[in-house]
C-alpha cells in the first residue's frame, strides 16, 4: 500500500510517504509559512520517490487538535490533493500521533500547548485489541483543559509527551506526581506516525471521500466577536 501523510497542526511541517512498508519523510520548522512551503516540499518528496499522486492508495492528515490555521491548511491540502487524484482520506488525531511516537511506550499522556493558558490533552494505552487504531486504546478522550485541571490517571509508568509538557512542565508534573516515568516535551505530531496509524484503516477500506475531510478543533471558538465583547463588558 502507498500512502501520503501530512501534518501542519504545529509550527512544524511534516510529510511522509509510506511505500509498501518503507517510509520517506520531509520535515521542517515552518513557523507560519506552511501554506507556502507544503506543496514544493511535497513535490520534492514525491519526485525523489518516483511516484505521482495517482499512484497512491490514500492520503492521511493530522486532523487536530492544534493550531486553527494550521489545521485548516493541512485539511485543505489533503482534501484538494485527494479530489484531484481521486483518493480516499483518513484524518488522524494529532494527540494519538504523539502517543505513536512515544518511543515504544505503552502508557501515554499526550499534551499539546493550546495557548491561552490551556492544553489539548488525551490519554492512551497500548493494547492487542484489533479494533483499536494501531493497537492504541483511548483511556481519556481528547479535551481542552487548564493545565492544573487535566483529568486524573491511574497507575504509574506513564510517558508525558508533547509541547504541553514543555509549556506547563511544573504544573503537569505536579498534577501527575510519581506517576510519570519520562517526559518528551520536544515531541510534535509527525506525518510518519500518522501514516502508520492510518494504514490499518486504509487496508480495511475505511478511507473516506475527500469531501468528508474535516479538522478536529476541540476549542470551537478562539475569540469573541466585537459585539460579544461589548455585551460582556456591559454585563448584558
Amino acid at each position: 500500500m502507498k500512502l501520503l501523510a501530512l501534518d501542519t497542526s504545529t509550527e512544524y511541517l511534516s510529510l511522509a510517504l509510506l511505500l509498501d512498508g518503507k517510509l520517506a519523510e520531509r520535515e521542517l520548522l515552518a513557523g507560519q509559512s506552511h501554506s507556502q512551503r507544503i506543496l514544493p516540499l511535497l513535490r520534492e518528496l514525491l519526485d525523489e520517490a518516483g511516484v505521482g499522486l495517482r499512484d497512491l492508495d490514500g492520503i492521511a492528515f493530522g486532523a487536530g487538535p492544534g493550531s486553527f490555521t494550521g489545521l485548516r491548511i493541512g485539511c485543505g491540502v489533503a482534501q484538494g490533493l485527494a479530489f484531484g487524484a481521486g483518493l480516499p482520506v483518513i484524518g488522524v488525531s494529532t494527540l494519538l500521533a504523539l502517543a505513536e511516537d512515544a518511543q515504544g511506550a505503552g502508557r501515554v499522556v499526550a499534551c499539546l500547548d493550546a495557548r491561552m493558558g490551556e492544553v489539548y490533552h488525551a490519554v492512551y494505552e497500548k493494547t492487542t485489541a484489533e479494533k483499536t487504531a494501531a493497537g492504541w486504546q483511548e483511556v481519556i478522550a481528547p479535551g481542552l483543559y487548564a493545565p492544573d485541571a487535566v483529568p486524573a490517571i491511574e497507575g504509574e509508568g506513564w510517558i508525558g509527551i508533547g509541547s504541553g509538557w514543555k509549556a506547563y512542565a511544573q504544573v503537569l508534573e505536579q498534577r501527575y506526581a510519581r506517576q510519570l516515568a519520562q517526559c518528551l516535551p520536544q515531541a510534535y505530531p509527525r506525518a510518519a506516525a500518522i501514516a502508520r496509524l492510518a494504514l490499518p484503516g486504509f487496508e480495511a477500506g475505511l478511507g473516506r471521500p475527500a469531501s468528508e475531510a474535516a479538522p478536529i478543533y476541540i476549542r470551537n471558538k478562539v475569540a469573541l466577536t466585537t459585539r460579544e465583547r461589548e455585551a460582556r463588558a456591559s454585563g448584558a
